[in-house]
C-alpha cells in the first residue's frame, strides 16, 4: 500500500531519497521523480510536492479513469510519465487546470488540488491532497528580462510566495551577498528600503534604484549586536552551509533581524546534517524550490 509520495526536482531524486532515508522513510519504488512509500507523509525539504492521501484507482477505460477522479473532486494536476496517449485522453476529460504564470507579488493560488499519474495502462495512482498548490511543484512567474542583472530573482520571488509573505512598502531589508544584485533589485521593486552588502561591487543600475543602499564589505565581517535591527535579512551568500548556520545564528541571538530568508548552497556532497539543523530552528521553513539549483532555502518568520 502506498501512503505517501515524494515528487523530486529532475536531477534531485538523490537527495531525496537521502532525506528519507535519514527520516526512517521507506522507499519502495521509484516512478521517474516519484518517491513511493508505505509509510505515512513526512516533510520533506528535497520534495517539490508531497501526495499525502495517495490511493491506487482502476483504469478499465480512459472514461472510467476520468469519473473516478472527478467523483472525489474537481481540480487535478496531472503528472505525465508512462502511457503518454492513455494519459492525455484522460486529462483532457478533466476539467482545465490553469497554470499561468504569477505576476509577483501576486499570492500563491488558493484552490484545492490534487495530483494523479498512471502507474499502468489500467491502473493510476491518484492524491486529492498534497502540499503544494502548484501542479507538480512548478512556481512559474511572468519574467522580467530587462530590470534584474541575474536571474537569481526567480528563487526569491518564490520563497516569498511560498511563505506567503514579502517585505512591505518602508520595511528595512539587509541583503548579505548582494552582487550583483537580482535579490537587491527585486526587494527595492517592492518599495522596501535595501541595504545590500557584498565585497564586491552592486550593478550601478541597481545601486541607484531608490530605498537601496550599499555596503562593499564582507557580510561575515558585520557585527550584528552593532547593526541596527532590521526586519528582514536576506543571504545568498556563496559558503559552505555550516558557515552560514554560524552567521544566522549570531543574527538571532543578537535580536537583530525579525524576518530570514536565506539560501543554502551546497558545494560538492549534500550537507544534510546542517540541513536538518537549520529545520530544526524553531518556527523555520527548509524547501528546494523549483528555482533552486544544488540549493535549499531557509525561511524564519517572526
Amino acid at each position: 500500500m502506498i501512503r505517501s509520495a515524494y515528487l523530486a526536482a529532475e536531477g534531485f531524486e538523490g537527495d531525496l531519497g537521502e532525506e528519507l532515508r535519514r527520516a526512517g522513510v521507506r522507499v519502495e519504488a521509484w516512478h521517474g521523480r516519484l518517491a513511493l512509500s508505505p509509510d505515512a507523509p513526512v516533510t520533506a525539504a528535497w520534495a517539490l510536492d508531497v501526495w499525502t492521501d495517495p490511493r491506487e484507482i482502476a483504469v478499465p477505460s480512459v472514461k472510467a479513469g476520468a469519473d473516478a477522479l472527478r467523483a472525489i473532486q474537481r481540480n487535478w494536476a496531472h503528472y505525465p510519465l508512462l502511457h503518454h496517449r492513455r494519459s492525455a485522453l484522460l486529462a483532457e476529460r478533466l476539467p482545465p487546470v490553469k497554470a499561468r504564470p504569477l505576476v509577483f507579488p501576486e499570492a500563491a493560488p488558493s484552490g484545492h488540488l490534487g495530483a494523479w499519474t498512471l502507474l499502468a495502462p489500467d491502473r493510476m495512482l491518484a492524491s486529492p491532497t498534497k502540499t503544494s498548490p502548484f501542479v507538480n511543484g512548478e512556481v512559474r512567474f511572468a519574467e522580467d528580462r530587462e530590470g534584474p542583472p541575474s536571474r537569481a530573482y526567480l528563487k526569491l520571488w518564490e520563497a516569498l510566495t511560498r511563505i506567503g509573505r514579502h517585505p512591505q512598502p518602508g520595511e528595512t531589508c539587509l541583503d548579505l551577498g548582494a552582487s550583483p544584485g537580482g535579490w537587491t533589485w527585486a526587494l527595492a521593486r517592492l518599495g522596501a528600503r535595501v541595504t545590500a552588502v557584498d565585497k564586491a561591487p552592486l550593478d550601478p543600475a541597481i545601486a541607484a534604484m531608490p530605498g537601496v543602499s550599499c555596503r562593499q564589505e564582507s557580510a561575515f565581517g558585520l557585527d550584528p549586536r552593532q547593526e541596527v535591527q532590521v526586519d528582514w535579512l536576506f543571504s545568498d551568500i556563496i559558503c559552505y552551509p555550516a558557515r552560514l548556520l554560524g552567521l544566522v545564528q549570531k543574527w538571532m541571538e543578537a535580536g537583530a533581524a525579525r524576518n530570514f530568508v536565506c539560501t543554502l548552497k551546497f558545494q560538492g556532497d549534500t550537507d544534510h546534517g546542517t540541513a536538518a539543523a537549520f529545520a530544526a530552528i524553531p518556527g523555520a521553513q527548509v524547501f528546494h524550490g523549483f528555482h533552486n539549483k544544488h540549493e535549499l532555502t531557509f525561511a524564519l518568520l517572526a
